[in-house]
């Protein structure tokens, strides 16, 4: 497909990162989309916007509808979820409108697809309010949601588990592919109808996990996590384990975790547990299943670790939409340019300075390198806060913000980074319980950080690029700066003592000096020929 580049930004070396891709029409394009899953417990409406690699939830609106309660015995829709999925689909619809989206792109899963009535639902939604419902199968469901992964963390390998209120979905991903593929009636809404009690319960899952196992072969990479249920017991887990950061996407587990979590939840009042953790009522009724679900999921599988996803089937509907070329990118570095461009002072001072700051990194992976480079980028969007709480706002939005492709202890590095491009010091803040997720040396590198682009951004308005060098010699513990001469106005008292402190950072000598221009090539002919 030909498209047209904009001139200033295909004319600039945008270095290993390669150049903005939402400069690029066909990217714009997908910048607003809606997508609506109507599944067995939920149905949801979500609108993504901004960067098309990693757009943000412009609106997200969910109603609980149990479509699928009572499905195993009457084989049919529940009557009181089916009234309500049809008044939200209404809604939905209506909101499309008004938001002036292109046509709403709409999947339904188990309870829709396994109803004897699931397509005279689907043709009266398509009567009264014109939304067509595509009704998909497990393997389908399986690879939407592993395409869902996909798009918040290229590159990962392992197996997406999602469960919805009627079926249990796997998918293998790895190399950026989603490879084999199963459903099974593992929802909770289905094993709330299984005979037996809980012995029975427990049996029944077991025979169905190992047949799961039987198809799918050994998975013993990382366990992805996709679905209400899965989050609800990740909330109950940072309850039960005090765990500081409230944010559900890149969550870890381990499987003594997840056992204790259901020992947890065995021996608690569960409405207690519930407004202790923010569970809805509609949710916490149904983690009594999830939780036997996902003990013998993970004693059958033995993940080497446990990552909760908040994406799965509608972000993978999104990825679907994409262009390869755009799923191949970095959604951290398309976020965080995304933000410059949209509200830095001087957008494009980014990349300038990630340029000035990377001598201090020099011997860095790529892993460290990209949190440099989003840091740069995102050094100015804070700017319009309060001064008193610019470096306090800046570590919430980092740690907090929906960023795809971030540890949470990269969260952390991000934040304090950007604490430090505000501040000198970071003990006393509000924030200081959640720096233990990162250790001493992550903490040292991001306060540097931060301290090289406090420093950095004094040189922000010499207006033609230049802003200098640094040259790190750590053995020596010794700081080169090559300023430009024409920086000379702007290196005052305040530059100085930033300096300062960014040398005390990393016990070093400063060595700073001005470089004069070079002259013009014809007077340098001039001078020879004299």
């Amino acid at each position: 497909m030909n498209v047209t580049q904009d001139p200033a930004a295909a004319s600039t070396d945008w270095g290993p990162f390669g150049r903005p891709i939402f400069h690029d029409p066909g990217a714009r394009a997908l910048s607003r989309v809606g997508v609506v899953d109507v599944g067995s417990n939920s149905v949801r409406l979500v609108v993504f916007d901004g960067a098309a690699r990693s757009p943000a939830y412009f609106y997200n609106e969910k109603i609980m509808c149990a479509l699928g309660a009572g499905l195993s015995d009457s084989g049919r829709l529940n009557p009181e979820g089916r009234a309500r999925a049809l008044s939200a689909l209404h809604r939905f619809q209506y909101l499309a409108k008004g938001m002036g989206l292109p046509p709403l792109s709409a999947v339904a899963t188990a309870a829709v697809r396994d109803a004897e009535d699931g397509p005279e639902f689907c043709a009266e939604v398509l009567r009264q309010t014109g939304l067509k419902i595509h009704v998909i199968d497990g393997r389908e469901e399986a690879r939407l949601s592993a395409q869902g992964v996909l798009l918040g963390w290229p590159g990962a390998y392992g197996l997406v588990c999602d469960i919805g209120g009627s079926s249990m979905e796997l998918a293998e991903i790895q190399e950026n592919t989603v490879g084999r593929r199963v459903t099974s009636p593992l929802g909770p809404l289905k094993l709330c109808d299984v005979k037996g009690g809980r012995r029975g319960r427990k049996e029944y899952i077991r025979d169905v996990i190992e047949q799961l196992k039987e198809e799918m072969g050994t998975q013993r990479d990382r366990l992805f996590l996709v679905g209400g249920s899965w989050r609800a017991i990740a909330r109950i887990d940072m309850h039960r384990r005090g765990y500081p950061l409230k944010v559900l996407h890149e969550y870890r587990m381990s499987a003594k975790d997840v056992r204790e979590t259901a020992r947890y939840i065995e021996t608690r009042n569960l409405d207690k547990l519930r407004d202790a953790c923010g569970v809805s009522a509609s949710r916490m009724s149904l983690v009594p299943y999830a939780i036997d679900v996902l003990t013998r999921l993970v004693k059958t599988f033995k993940p080497k670790d446990i990552a909760v996803s908040s994406y799965g089937i509608r972000e993978g509907l999104l990825y679907e939409q994409m262009p390869q070329r755009l799923r191949a990118r970095d959604p951290l570095i398309e976020a965080s340019r995304f933000a410059e461009m949209k509200d830095a002072r001087v957008p494009g001072f980014g990349k300038t300075l990630y340029d000035f700051v990377s001598p201090l990194f020099s011997g860095a992976r790529h892993s460290k390198r990209r949190l440099v480079k989003a840091a740069c980028l995102l050094h100015d969007v804070s700017w319009r806060a309060h001064p008193d709480y610019r470096a306090e706002v800046c570590f919430d939005n980092a740690t907090r913000a929906n960023l795809g492709g971030l540890k949470h202890s990269e969260r952390v590095f991000l934040g304090l980074a950007l604490l430090h491009r505000y501040s000198n010091k970071r003990r006393g803040s509000s924030f200081e319980y959640l720096y233990g997720l990162l250790d001493e040396k992550g903490q040292h590198e991001a306060e540097v950080l931060g301290k090289a682009m406090r420093f950095g951004a004094m040189m922000m308005m010499t207006g033609n690029g230049n802003i200098g060098t640094l040259r790190w010699q750590p053995r020596k513990r010794v700081l080169h700066v090559e300023l430009p001469d024409a920086a000379r106005p702007l290196y005052g008292e305040v530059a100085e003592a930033r300096l300062q402190s960014l040398g005390k950072a990393l016990e070093a000598e400063i060595d700073l000096k001005f470089s004069k221009p070079a002259p013009p090539p014809d007077a340098e002919a001039e001078a020879e020929a004299e």
